[in-house]
């Protein structure tokens, strides 16, 4: 009764702080940047780790075993791996751009694991043989914490696409007008007469603009290759101790079970993000798509098999 209600306060204490970190960033991003609700926003990034923290380890004490053992576990867990991601040490001049893509991860997967899920499914089973091993920590949470990083990494790529895509959009845009307007004498004067009055203004504002445009997509870009690099590891790792723990448990290294099979899509997309990355002419917007379609693969490797309901991971189906 302790532990359960233990796991009640820390649920929506995570939930509650996450949600007021949003709302923080939000204004900062609206209205203008306070230093002090940023700082507010990263501690609330740091009270929030710790909350699941605390859900996890009592979970983790009243089950008996470690709490990756159904969907809702595993989402709970895919949520924390998001706020380590975000407290990443090295990460410094892309807290804030990174805020946008940890925070509403973080609230999304618990809210959907919290509210989206039966109380049912809540609810930690006795666990079948194949999981009753020392490989079931090791394993999963490998995959999970991978799962995080490419989904942050994904993401990255994402806004990258969508901030040069716009910004495409209007170097376009202009050239249109231009062309437009010189087919008629009267505005090619007009644009001649307000040039040299218009040219002291705006130039500044435009390098400025185009100056910050450019710092953002190098750092989406560059914090985008490592974090992916960082849950390819994961991923890497997470395979083969599975295909370790699969021998011992099912007599097999690969069985090419339908979550192994996207497994190895996931992992064969993300290395070829990694080899365009050593490709000067595919870096950037290639890899970038790469990432982005990864992002597609990502959910359907982890809740392909759990709609499904059919394979030898079947146990975290929503059956």
């Amino acid at each position: 009764m302790i532990f359960a209600t233990l796991e009640h306060i820390f649920t929506h204490i995570s939930f509650s702080i996450i949600s007021i970190v949003i709302t923080i960033h939000l204004m900062n991003l609206l209205i203008r940047e306070i230093v002090g609700l940023r700082d507010s926003s990263e501690k609330g990034m740091i009270a929030t780790f710790f909350s699941i923290t605390g859900l996890l380890v009592t979970r983790w004490i009243y089950l008996g075993h470690f709490p990756l053992s159904n969907l809702y576990e595993s989402l709970i867990f895919l949520s924390w791996g998001f706020s380590i991601i975000h407290m990443i040490p090295k990460i410094h001049n892309l807290k804030n751009d990174f805020l946008a893509i940890t925070a509403p991860s973080a609230i999304f997967t618990q809210g959907f694991a919290t509210w989206g899920l039966s109380i049912e499914m809540h609810q930690s089973a006795i666990l079948v043989p194949a999981l009753q091993s020392q490989w079931l920590m090791m394993h999963v949470s490998m995959m999970l914490l991978s799962y995080a990083a490419l989904l942050c990494g994904s993401l990255l790529s994402v806004a990258l696409l969508v901030i040069t895509f716009g910004q495409n959009i209007d170097i376009f845009s202009k050239s249109n007008n231009f062309l437009i307007k010189s087919f008629f004498f009267d505005e090619i004067k007009y644009l001649y007469l307000n040039a040299k009055r218009r040219v002291f203004k705006n130039t500044s504002f435009l390098l400025f603009r185009n100056y910050y445009k450019y710092q953002l997509t190098q750092r989406l870009d560059y914090w985008s290759y490592r974090v992916i690099s960082l849950g390819f590891t994961f991923l890497t790792i997470g395979i083969l101790s599975g295909a370790v723990w699969a021998n011992e448990a099912w007599g097999s290294y690969w069985n090419w079970d339908p979550k192994e099979t996207w497994a190895f899509i996931t992992w064969t997309i993300f290395a070829i993000y990694l080899h365009t990355r050593t490709n000067q002419s595919l870096q950037d917007l290639n890899s970038a798509l790469v990432a982005s379609i990864g992002f597609l693969i990502i959910w359907i490797c982890y809740f392909g098999v759990n709609l499904l309901g059919i394979g030898l991971h079947s146990y975290g189906s929503f059956n």
